[in-house]
Parts: structure tokens; sequence; C-alpha cells
């Protein structure tokens, strides 16, 4: 078998583990069940070394992919075989490559999200950027066009478009997946719920943007993309010790009350959420023995703590021990 292991309905899928002659097979097999039935071609089909990892939240699909060069076409004769009637987002985290649907092309690359309506013939190709490149990788997003409040004549403008990943909803869309495809042992199957919300949320605000009508989203689905953009801006912020619900409000052009209404069907509140996550980044630096130079103090105000006692006291009542505890039974013990 490929490998396969499961966590937050997640499967994990190494064609390294198969015998290389039925690797591509393999692959191909892979593409029709996660993503839709096409034809796939690659010049390694002799040796298709490639991984994935599948992350099942219940209405949206996300994924991560790994890969050599290699086209794929979806026909009319596919789509009769099996039509999931998915939109299909895909983000290439390297390489060059081309998405072409309804006679309309857009280029491939790290800067933006392909968008394509599985449902609709549609090809691509990807290649990567030299021959000493390293394998390709995408992340991909597979959502029901009926679980977004946008409707599909709106949607159908932005087939085979290029939607900015580098800012506003889309960058919030691509961290979010990089997030939860990169790292799902961080959840339980409990969150996988709220995750889908999330999702969905991000997704239909990313398109909303770039067709200029988030007006027309329900309120709560505009919540949740200001939520995750307070949320990211907090995490490029926590070294910066005049960090606080006041400011984090400012910087998004909203009341104080706005922004506390905002997490009130969070597990948290914005000060905590500023706090546990500096707490977080301090747990992480004091086990790691590249930093074991630096004091506790620097360590606490690398991260936005000024008050060393202050910053004991929250560590010991968050952690149960003192930050020099942590330290002590983390590192490795030197040979006298």
């Amino acid at each position: 078998m490929a490998g396969v292991t499961g966590i937050l309905g997640t499967a994990s899928i190494d064609t390294a583990m198969l015998p290389a002659a039925e690797r591509f097979d393999f692959w191909q097999e892979l593409v029709a069940r996660e993503s839709a039935p096409a034809r796939v071609d690659s010049p390694h089909a002799h040796d298709f070394t490639a991984s994935a990892r599948v992350v099942d939240l219940g209405t949206v699909k996300l994924s991560s992919w790994r890969y050599p060069s290699l086209d794929m076409r979806r026909t009319a004769r596919h789509i009769r075989r099996s039509d999931p009637e998915m939109y299909h987002l895909a983000l290439p985290l390297s390489g060059h490559g081309a998405m072409i649907q309804d006679r309309r092309e857009t280029r491939l690359g790290p800067h933006g999200f392909a968008f394509v309506h599985t449902g609709r013939p549609h090809g691509s190709w990807h290649r990567p950027d030299g021959p000493t490149a390293g394998p390709l990788s995408t992340v991909t997003a597979l959502v029901p066009p009926a679980a977004l409040p946008i409707p599909a004549r709106r949607a159908d403008r932005l087939l085979a478009a290029e939607i900015p990943a580098g800012a506003g909803m889309g960058l919030l869309l691509a961290q979010f997946i990089r997030q939860v495809v990169g790292h799902p042992e961080q959840y339980a199957p409990a969150d996988a719920v709220r995750l889908d919300t999330v999702a969905l949320d991000l997704v239909a605000g990313t398109l909303a943007q770039r067709l200029d009508i988030e007006e027309t989203l329900p309120t709560e689905v505009r919540a949740t993309g200001l939520r995750a953009g307070v949320e990211a801006f907090v995490e490029r912020h926590l070294g910066d010790p005049e960090l606080r619900p006041a400011t984090v409000a400012t910087a998004h052009h909203v009341s104080l009350r706005t922004l506390h209404r905002l997490f009130e069907d969070a597990d948290t509140t914005v000060a905590a959420l500023i706090r546990n996550r500096r707490l977080a980044r301090c747990h992480r630096d004091l086990a790691d023995e590249r930093l074991r130079g630096l004091s506790v103090r620097t360590v606490a105000a690398r991260w936005g703590f000024r008050d060393s006692a202050h910053f004991s006291r929250v560590f010991r009542a968050r952690y149960g021990f003192s930050p020099q505890e942590h330290r002590d039974r983390s590192m490795p013990r030197r040979p006298r």
C-alpha cells in the first residue's frame, strides 16, 4: 500500500512505497478519486515519484500535492463518466504552467489561484522552473458551488482566471490551506466542522473580493474573513510590545467594541489570543537548544513581553511550571 494514515479525516499517500511500474497508474486513480477523473500525462510516467495529502473537512476538501512535471486534461467523456460538480482552486507553490477552460487561459504560478469548474472540460500543464528544480508543489481546495453564497453566473466570470494569493482574502485563504494540510496533527477530529465553515467563508470572501461584490455576502461570512485577517495580523506582530486589542482594532478600521463582538462566538478574546500565541512562541523557543544562549528575559522580550515577572506568572499559569523549569526539562544534558 502507499502509506495511508488518518488524522482529521486525512489521507497521506506516497507513491515511493509502490513498485516503479505501478506508481503512475496509482496516481491517476488517486486524482480521479480525490479530485475528478482526468487524463494525466508526464515524461516521468515510467517512474512517477509523487505524494499527496488530502484533508476532508466535510464540505470542503483541502489537498497538497508534490509531483514531477505533468499535463492534465478533463474532457467531456470524463465528465459524463463522473461529475462531482465542484469548484477547484489550485495554488502552485513552485514552477510555472497554465490552466485553460471555456477558451480562457491563465498562467500558473505562486502568485495566484487558478479557478475552474470540474463540470466543464479543462486542462492544465505544470513544469519546474529549471532542470535542477525539485518536485512541483501545489495546494488545492475543492468546494461545491451550492455551498457558496455567490451566484454561479457571477462565479463563472472567474473561470480560468487568476485570483491573487498575495494579499487580501486570497492571502488568508492560501495561509489557511497551507496551515491545515501542512499540520493536520494540530487539530482534533471535532475541529473539522469549524474548519469547514472557515474554509467555505474564506473561499466565498476570496471570490467575492475578486468580483467586487463583498457587500453582498452574509454578515457571518464577512465576519469570518475579518476574524481571519485579525488573527493573521496578530501572528505577524506578536513581537511588538504595543500589540493590544486597541491597536488591532485601529489597524482594521473597526471600533474596539466591534472587534470584541467579532470574537464572541470564538473560544477566546483578542487579548487572550495575543497572550496565548506569544506564550506558545516563548514555549517553543525556550525548548530550542539553538537558542540556549538567550536568557529567559530576552526570549520573552522577543515576543512582546516587556515585564519578565509578569511573563513568568502568565507562563506558569498557562503551562504549570516556570519558564526556566521548562527550559531545564527540554534541554539535553551536556556531558561533563
